[in-house]
């Protein structure tokens, strides 16, 4: 190549060959300097990526949904998009049924419900979370309460057919057909001129780290944990050890997405028990719920069981979760299911003899 230059300088003519050395010259010297260049070791070559959370983004300030779902019986065969929250709540109503408070935080889920009546102890898990509350209709105490606390609201029963809708193929009554998508509620946000932004912490410390329960004092193997609300529902997690979740189910039935047709599964339980009593005077039996204090109760993750500490200071203070020396838990990367059982209800946590997936 060089020879082939050169022989073209000399047909161009002298004049030329000043500055086709130069240009040669600058270009022979940058490819030594790339050369060099590369040849240094990468300094970042060995350093671990940066590891990123999977159930939120910890770069996000985006404000979560609550949304209120439905648990009677009719509607559970038809639950829809609860895989997607991060973290679901669930609570004793009135008639030992139980309803739930499922999170959502960044997401496009197409079908989510059904979602059911507000109950105004839930309102305390809104607040924690600074969440936008979505359910439809409300109980006396928690129209109130909604209104009192000025707490961000999407309703069904004002906004049927705009943001909510029902889906009468279910062939069950209609108190258990409606349901919502993350279109729709953002497009609610907007139109209702809710903040979409949060500057409140997360509720759960996420770890991309392991968090071994296993290492800690007094852990307990948890292959199976059964949590009682009455004798109308009892919870069940089944470990499977292959795929690091629990396996859920409701009165020994899978609890399964109608839309997906799968079974759900949750990296992180944590249970414990508050009392609750029927309001006087109440004709419908609900429900008053004690969940401001502390008490103890369990962290349950990859297949091991502690115990744990949890305190409430009020209504809108996020609940603190810590081991029995204070020190504040870490949640394994995953969503996170928190039962919280109605006093003396029966808690099991066991252990097979070989896990059972």
């Amino acid at each position: 190549m060089r020879k082939l230059k050169k022989k073209n300088v000399a047909i161009i003519g002298i004049g030329c060959i000043a500055i086709v050395l130069a240009v040669g010259t600058f270009i022979f010297l940058n490819r030594d300097s790339n050369s060099l260049k590369s040849s240094k070791p990468d300094e970042t070559a060995n350093e671990e990526p940066i590891k990123k959370l999977q159930i939120i983004d910890e770069d996000s300030n985006s404000r979560p949904y609550a949304v209120m779902i439905n648990n009677h019986p009719q509607a559970r065969n038809h639950h829809a998009g609860l895989q997607d929250a991060y973290i679901i709540y669930e609570l004793i109503v009135e008639g030992g049924l139980t309803r739930y408070l499922a999170l959502f935080k960044d997401q496009d889920t197409e079908k989510i419900g059904s979602v059911r009546s507000s109950r105004h102890y839930f309102l305390d898990y809104v607040l924690e979370n600074d969440a936008i509350y979505v359910h439809w209709g409300y109980s006396p105490q928690a129209q109130s309460d909604i209104k009192s606390l000025d707490i961000d609201n999407v309703d069904g029963l004002r906004y049927e057919g705009v943001y909510f809708y029902r889906d009468r193929s279910l062939g069950v009554a209609t108190e258990h057909t409606g349901f919502t998508t993350m279109d729709y509620l953002k497009t609610a946000t907007e139109k209702l001129k809710y903040r979409d932004t949060t500057e409140e912490d997360t509720l759960l410390n996420y770890t991309t780290d392991i968090v071994d329960l296993s290492t800690k004092e007094d852990s307990m193997v948890a292959d199976e944990v059964i949590i009682k609300y009455s004798s109308s529902v009892t919870d069940k997690y089944v470990y499977n050890d292959e795929l690091g979740v629990y396996k859920r189910y409701v009165n020994d039935k899978e609890h399964v997405d109608d839309v997906t047709k799968e079974q759900y599964t949750f990296k992180n339980i944590i249970t414990y028990q508050v009392e609750n009593d029927t309001i006087s005077g109440d004709d419908k039996g609900r429900q008053e719920f004690y969940n401001i204090g502390e008490g103890t109760g369990y962290y349950i993750t990859n297949g091991y069981a502690v115990k744990i500490k949890w305190s409430k200071e009020d209504r809108s203070s996020q609940t603190k979760y810590a081991y029995l020396d204070g020190e504040e838990i870490d949640v394994n990367d995953g969503n996170t299911f928190i039962q919280i059982q109605p006093k003396n209800q029966k808690l099991e946590i066991n252990a097979y003899e070989e896990n059972n997936n």
